[in-house]
């Protein structure tokens, strides 16, 4: 049997896209080496191996090849740290910028010159500022000289091999003021990225923040506290006012009002009394509740958030993929270029060859592709972590594109354009059989159903004083209804559609029943044994509310096709369809027929959302662009089949998406523009000879910090809470 490991480590080094894309290169494609993830604020990368094909003796070795260090994982505070571990970027990056600033206070001074002359002067340093301009260049390319050791040894032409040779054309060239600044402005342009993801990125982690670490649990006559992971299923909590709620449960005493805005985006605080669900990490107002707990701290809505937005930032988006792969071929073919600018001038032309070799350093360091492999990931994280603060959790920045193209969206009507909360508002049993035991069958049934109507149907017979019977062999009959064995027979409960597979009501006895509550706007459920009808069960479910604003502002962002996918009667969809002026209305669908149906729409251009909250809905949503399920609503099958996860369950969320997305969208595009733009504009002047190098560190660190701030403003979406 195949041994399969999973491996925690602490990767010393890993604080940016560049280090990611060499762990990528070194391990990914390797035999016996699975699943590859990194969380960058941690340090930490987890790997899937079979320690038989490559142990983890021959991952650390990958990982020193990429020019970094790996320790097993320890999650130890960050204060546990000494100081210089903690912020050692920090500091190598001001010794870096004070090594330069010295030296070039020496240069000035013993130049003679004002600072206008002494910056347009090509005049050779003193050797006392060349000292300090050794140190520079020292301090601020030397954390590099392990990633520039694997790059040499893998033969990669990757960015910190570009920066060493534009730092030793620089020396050769006795630029040595170039050099420092070039070294200084290296060093914190890899600081703004490190800090810019970690920016992102804690935005998501400080979720976990609001999870309190200790909670009250009340025992008989008497309350402890305990550490919040200790709590049980099922334990009585006791929580104050102005505290945090520890784990997800149920109201069983008091009434208060509760901001659960992180958790649903509801702008005001909703009151709860006994019986109403609250969340871990929700801010109790003003009364005291005492709930009883239905998670564990780890299994919470706020803990699922935090580990869907932290698995969403390891799947790379499109543009991402693209951009890295690019940077990988335009390295080298920049080196081509530097080299042919150096030296074919004085070789073709007899041009000054120092003039010459001077441009050609000047195209290496215009042409560093460090802001445009930062562009893209600084975007994507942060217009993820900004969704997900808004109650739209997105698993990954390919959905995120994917949703900036959305032109088709398909619902489900039970449980997201309807409340999911039907109610029975007429039961017919069939021959006059007595009403208590037909519902002791049904109830029985419908218990073990997943199906807002079966809950309904439930609640309506112990409304009644009913209780259900106990059913053995339950079966779900997707898109029909469900069966099971009570006594010696089969029973059953479905739409029309069961029925009539069954050979049953021959003579329509039921069929009259069912047609006046279907042109009432009602669904009706039939039951009975494989012999007979025995009832018709008429249900109500009215609209969500805000679906009609949904689905009128999403039509007013261009999405020109909606249709409802259900397996409700014709006449009850129909009635949905009508009221939100959707014209494409298929009822009667089995799951396959869902399918089919998204099969369909994705063969028109653009793409297309499937918007769903059951298992019959789950086959649909896999095979749309994006799936999009609604939390509290959804089962779990649907949930993890998800792409999207709408937190509050209010399909208001679905526009802010669309808008989110192509917000985001247009800015990976700006970055694109400003990274190449720039580049293109001075690469110009290099190879009309009137480029400087102070030009090329303006246009290669310049853009970096554009784009990386640019990126940083997804961090605030647009839009309403």
């Amino acid at each position: 049997m195949r041994i399969v490991n999973r491996l925690e480590l602490r990767i010393h080094g890993l604080d940016c896209a560049e280090e990611l894309a060499l762990l990528r290169r070194e391990l990914g494609d390797r035999a016996g080496v699975g699943e590859l993830l990194f969380d960058v604020v941690k340090a930490k990368m987890t790997i899937t191996h079979d320690p038989a094909i490559f142990p983890q003796a021959a991952i650390e070795t990958a990982v020193h090849h990429a020019g970094l260090r790996a320790e097993p994982w320890s999650a130890a505070p960050e204060g546990a740290l000494p100081f210089w571990r903690r912020h050692s970027r920090e500091l190598l990056t001001m010794l870096s910028g004070a090594s330069l600033a010295i030296a070039s206070i020496i240069d000035l001074v013993q130049s003679k010159r004002s600072l206008v002359e002494w910056l347009a002067a090509d005049a050779e340093s003193p050797a006392s500022a060349m000292t300090f301009y050794g140190a520079a260049v020292l301090f601020g390319y030397g954390p590099s000289l392990p990633k520039l050791a694997g790059s040499l040894r893998a033969r990669r032409a990757d960015l910190s091999f570009l920066m060493a040779v534009s730092l030793v054309g620089a020396a050769v060239l006795k630029e040595w003021s170039e050099a420092g600044t070039l070294a200084f402005l290296f060093s914190l342009a890899g600081l703004l990225e490190t800090w810019s993801l970690h920016k992102a990125q804690a935005s998501v982690a400080s979720l976990l923040n609001l999870s309190p670490v200790e909670a009250t649990v009340l025992h008989h006559d008497h309350e402890h506290r305990v550490p919040v992971e200790r709590v049980k299923l099922g334990e009585i909590l006791r929580v104050r006012p102005g505290e945090r709620i520890p784990c997800d449960g149920v109201v069983v005493g008091g009434a208060s009002a509760v901001d659960q805005a992180i958790i649903t985006g509801e702008a005001a605080a909703v009151e709860k009394h006994p019986g109403d669900k609250v969340y871990a990490g929700t801010l109790n107002e003003l009364g005291s509740l005492e709930i009883r707990t239905t998670s564990v701290a780890s299994d919470t809505a706020l803990a699922r958030i935090v580990r869907m937005v932290e698995g969403a930032q390891h799947r790379r988006a499109p543009s991402e993929q693209f951009v890295e792969r690019f940077a990988r071929y335009y390295t080298p073919a920049i080196l081509a270029l530097a080299m042919a600018v150096a030296f074919l001038p004085p070789l073709v032309a007899g041009a000054s060859a120092a003039k010459w070799f001077y441009q050609g350093m000047v195209v290496l360091l215009i042409s560093c592709p460090c802001a445009l492999v930062v562009s893209t990931p600084v975007t994507i994280v942060s217009a993820l972590s900004s969704a997900a603060r808004r109650g739209v959790l997105v698993k990954g920045g390919a959905f995120l594109e994917e949703a900036a193209q959305l032109r088709a969206i398909a619902f489900d009507k039970t449980g997201v354009l309807t409340k999911g909360q039907p109610k029975v508002t007429n039961f017919h049993a069939v021959d006059g059989r007595p009403a208590e035991e037909i519902l002791e069958s049904l109830a029985g049934l419908e218990l073990r159903s997943e199906h807002p109507l079966g809950e309904a149907i439930v609640e309506y017979a112990r409304e009644r004083g009913v209780e259900p019977r106990r059913v053995e062999r339950f079966y779900a009959r997707c898109g029909r209804g469900a069966e099971a064995e009570i006594g010696a027979e089969t029973f059953w409960a479905g739409n029309w559609r069961f029925c009539e597979e069954k050979h049953l009501d021959r003579a329509g006895l039921a069929r009259h029943q069912i047609q006046s509550l279907e042109d009432a706007s009602h669904t009706a459920i039939l039951c009975g044994t494989n012999r007979e009808v025995w009832a018709v069960v008429g249900l109500s479910d009215p609209l969500r509310e805000g679906v009609r604003e949904a689905v009128d502002e999403l039509r007013s962002l261009g999405v020109t096709e909606m249709a409802i996918l259900t397996g409700d009667n014709q006449r009850t969809a129909a009635s949905v369809g009508k009221e939100l002026g959707i014209a494409d209305v298929r009822a009667e669908m089995l799951p396959e027929q869902k399918l089919a149906a998204i099969e369909e729409l994705r063969l028109r251009p653009g793409a297309v959302a499937m918007v769903g909250d059951g298992i019959n809905d789950a086959q649909a949503m896999a095979a749309a662009s994006i799936g999009v399920a609604l939390a509290g609503r959804s089962t779990d099958l649907a949930l993890e089949t998800a792409d999207v996860v709408l937190s509050s369950g209010d399909l208001r969320r679905l526009p802010f998406l669309l808008r989110h997305a192509r917000r985001t969208a247009q800015v990976i595009r700006q970055n694109v523009w400003i990274a190449i733009g720039l580049k293109v504009a001075f690469l110009a002047l290099a190879m009309a000879g009137a480029a400087t190098l102070w030009m090329a560190i303006a246009a290669d660190m310049g853009a970096t910090m554009l784009v990386t701030i640019n990126g940083l403003r997804l961090l605030q979406p647009n839009g309403p809470r």
